[in-house]
């Protein structure tokens, strides 16, 4: 097969690509107890009647001269037996099937652990990996702000703070009345990142697995296979930095290891999870434990850029934390915590209500993008109208409102139109008087 100059620079690329994880070429360079990947190696083989290096290979995401290795070694412990070819071409694999010392061997490793899959990888080797594609080694510039920011309607005052906060990387506040697009700003932070990073199936520590890759949160650039990068370690998966978001249903027991008692798994942490991307904490104070104790809680990540994670056996391991956080609350920041929390969060952004301009260009563009008419008049004298006193305006009335008149127009055959006396009656119905 002949590769175009393009292909060979591209192949060239990937090679020197100091962040992208390069596959081993031994077990020592695999990271894992030889012991640890013939019990894994026996359980994979346990699936079907018959196996083959390749189908290991592929199961374990290991180089298939590592497989070989073990696969020598099971049968020089009578674990596995030759089978034959798996064709008729004398170049094809051989085909091996557990013996009945071997399914003994594989059950036993199955009370132990059942997981069956990709190899994990170490520890050591997922930390290094992180501190390589750490969300701090991209820059936002202006111009990508400005175009994830497009379609909301936000003061040129609060997209300069915005800017430099996330550019940082650190922990950010995000404060103000309710509805006025704190969440829609946080959310938008994931169209900032354009570097992938590399995702590990699972980890090993001290001989426990512990679950990462999430396919609701962890999103492939392509299908991970050996066609894609032929030299990197097929344990990784290239994704997009990931966004995680959490609500009132945040707990502490979900900032820590989950131990499967049945398989002997565990599942990493949703913040672990969120390594080399963005963490978001909507609604923070509406949480079931109190805002003070989840500070509490990270106070050291947020600090200092680390984790402990402890397993069911009681062993501590350090984790790295790295990754953007952003709460976003409408409770005032004194009632959440005290100063010394507060000062863990770096960046405090106070999201203000819209001013008038702001709150027609919103209504305007909705009304547009609904296909209701507008008349300046009416709206500027319905503005004035309920918009005094106590009434402040918010950045999700004019959908509201607007929602209302097309269900309002288009349930009674009507042509919609957002006419001051619509919008009277849309208020009367979107909202409680006292």
């Amino acid at each position: 097969m002949q590769y175009s100059l393009e292909q060979n620079r591209n192949e060239a690329i990937i090679t020197l690509d100091p962040r992208m994880p390069m596959a081993p070429a031994s077990i020592e360079q695999a990271g894992l107890d030889p012991s640890f990947l013939l019990r894994l190696a026996s359980k994979c083989a346990a699936e079907q009647d018959t196996t083959t290096a390749s189908h290991l290979a592929d199961r374990m995401k290991l180089p298939k001269v590592i497989v070989n290795i073990l696969i020598k070694e099971l049968v020089k412990l009578a674990y596995l037996e030759a089978r034959g070819l798996a064709g008729e071409d004398v170049r094809s694999d051989i085909r091996y099937a557990l013996s009945m010392k071997g399914f003994e061997y594989a059950h036993a490793a199955s009370r132990q652990c059942q997981y069956v899959g990709p190899a994990p990888v170490s520890l050591d080797a997922f930390c290094r990996q992180v501190v390589l594609q750490s969300i701090h080694h991209e820059r936002v510039t202006p111009e990508r702000l400005n175009d994830s920011l497009d379609g909301l309607v936000l003061s040129d005052a609060l997209v300069e703070k915005l800017g430099p906060a996330i550019n940082s990387g650190r922990s950010i506040l995000l404060y103000g009345p309710p509805g006025n697009g704190k969440t829609s700003i946080a959310e938008r932070t994931s169209q900032l990142f354009r570097q992938t990073i590399w995702v590990p199936y699972a980890i090993e520590v001290g001989g426990h697995v512990i679950s990462f890759y999430d396919e609701a949160v962890h999103h492939p650039v392509s299908e991970a296979d050996t066609e894609s990068h032929p030299k990197a370690d097929q344990r990784w998966i290239e994704c997009r930095r990931p966004v995680i978001k959490t609500g009132g249903e945040l707990t502490l027991d979900q900032l820590d290891l989950t131990f499967n008692e049945g398989p002997n798994v565990y599942e990493a942490p949703i913040h672990l999870k969120a390594s080399g991307g963005v963490f978001i904490i909507d609604d923070f104070g509406r949480q079931q434990v109190a805002p003070q104790a989840l500070i509490n809680r990270w106070i050291v990540p947020l600090e200092r850029g680390y984790d402990f994670l402890t397993l069911h056996t009681g062993k501590k391991f350090r984790v790295p934390f790295d990754e953007l956080v952003v709460f976003s609350t409408n409770i005032a920041p004194k009632d959440l915590s005290d100063e010394a929390g507060l000062r863990r969060l770096k960046y405090k952004i106070f999201v203000n209500t819209p001013s008038r301009d702001e709150y027609i260009r919103i209504f305007k563009s909705y009304a547009s993008s609904t296909g209701l008419a507008v008349c300046d008049p009416d709206l500027n004298l319905f503005y004035d109208r309920k918009y005094k006193g106590d009434v402040l305006a918010s950045c999700y009335h004019p959908k509201y409102l607007l929602d209302f008149v097309g269900s309002y127009c288009e349930f009674n055959g009507i042509a919609g139109n957002a006419s001051l006396d619509m919008l009277e009656r849309a208020w009367e119905g979107v909202f409680t008087s006292e």
